[in-house]
């Protein structure tokens, strides 16, 4: 049998091929959700996903979904929809309104083989990804109408990635919106592309791929321009993230 590790909060992470093939990914329990944890995790290709009846979980997956940013399929409804500008969409302007909307959406298990009608998003998750935030490292992209939020997604930057972890909408197709607006928001400041973590059908419809861990690991690698010598934010990082209205 073999045994999850599990990790003190000053260890590094196990190597990622040490994950569990079932369920698919799991690598290691234990240490915390600082910003200095989560930014080693995901530029390792790990992500923390746990319920606040579990402990603190990091997950691997193999095989891995993306999506490569030419290869996004925005739909003709989707497109006429972008072009009414019925819709403003925004980078960075309300990151924690976006995290609380999508703490309530259900979302796939991390098997992949079923849907989870818990809050996955918790209390912890939240104050820790506003952290991260605020620190210039996660990312949410708005969909209003008129003052009122009615989609948008958040995620975490890495390099020239951008790793998506929930999305949710109140008006139909704002969620896929959001990401059309990223999508083109990333290609004009040669941005790579989109982890999606996990293959599901709606992503699927998107345009996601997958690639075997390996694969996407030198991926994620080759692309992971984020800090300076001196450990600071790169400044073509920050000016690729600045709060700005997105054009569609």
């Amino acid at each position: 049998m073999l045994a999850l590790h599990y990790i003190e909060n000053d260890a590094p992470f196990p190597p990622v091929d040490e994950a569990l093939s079932e369920p698919n990914g799991l690598l290691a329990f234990g240490a915390d959700l600082s910003p200095r944890r989560l930014f080693s995790a995901y530029s390792q290709g790990i992500f923390p996903w746990f319920s606040d009846d579990e402990p603190l979980l990091w997950w691997s997956p193999d095989p891995r979904a993306i999506i490569e940013l030419d290869s996004f399929c925005a739909s003709k409804s989707l497109r006429k929809l972008a072009r009414q500008q019925r819709y403003v969409v925004t980078l960075n302007h309300a990151f924690e309104r976006v995290i609380n909307a999508c703490s309530s959406i259900p979302r796939a298990t991390p098997s992949g083989d079923d849907v989870s009608n818990e809050t996955w998003i918790t209390e912890d998750m939240k104050n820790a990804y506003s952290q991260l935030h605020g620190l210039g490292l996660a990312h949410s992209v708005e969909v209003w109408e008129e003052d009122e939020l009615v989609g948008g997604l958040y995620g975490v930057g890495i390099g020239k990635v951008y790793c998506g972890e929930s999305m949710f909408h109140t008006k139909n197709n704002t969620s896929k919106l959001a990401m059309y607006a990223l999508v083109k928001h990333m290609q004009k400041q040669n941005m790579a592309f989109i982890d999606c973590q996990l293959p599901t059908d709606h992503l699927s419809s998107l345009g996601a791929i997958t690639l075997s861990r390996k694969q996407f690991i030198e991926k994620l690698q080759a692309n992971n321009h984020t800090l300076n010598s001196e450990g600071e934010l790169c400044t073509n990082y920050v000016t690729q993230w600045q709060p700005q209205v997105l054009n569609l």
